[in-house]
């Protein structure tokens, strides 16, 4: 019986070790993503998968996208969807982008908003 315990012992144990490394390990890859991330100079608009614009963020306005079923807001350097003609309006709920990588997408519309940055060097997202 005590041979039982000793080996639930070290079957804890290892459990304990191997979660508490995956928690580090991803605590880690968070802080590295925080550190590294970049801010966007521009939005490229998508419908569809077809390219169907690049506004920068550093130009503030107002554009209607996709036959009016969207609202694209750039403003301070940060791009967001407004009054889109969606059930859901998560696109809306998504909230102001401008990092690089940063996507707001609109399924029902087939609409994608990324920010990509000035191009040099590699970005940490892809």
């Amino acid at each position: 019986m005590n041979a039982m315990n000793e080996n639930n012992k070290r079957r804890h144990l290892l459990d304990v070790i191997v979660i508490s490394s995956l928690v580090f390990i991803s605590l880690i890859t968070l802080l590295l993503v925080f550190i590294f991330r970049k801010p966007g100079a521009y939005a490229v608009v998508e419908v569809d998968g077809a390219f169907v614009g690049e506004y920068s963020l550093m130009t503030s306005g107002t554009f209607v996208l996709n036959g009016g079923t969207n609202t694209l807001v750039i403003e301070n350097g940060e791009a967001y969807l407004i009054n889109s003609h969606c059930p859901d309006h998560t696109c809306e709920n998504t909230g102001k982008v401008h990092y690089v990588g940063q996507t707001i997408v609109c399924l029902p519309n087939k609409l994608s908003v990324t920010i990509k940055g000035d191009g040099g060097g590699v970005d940490f997202v892809s």
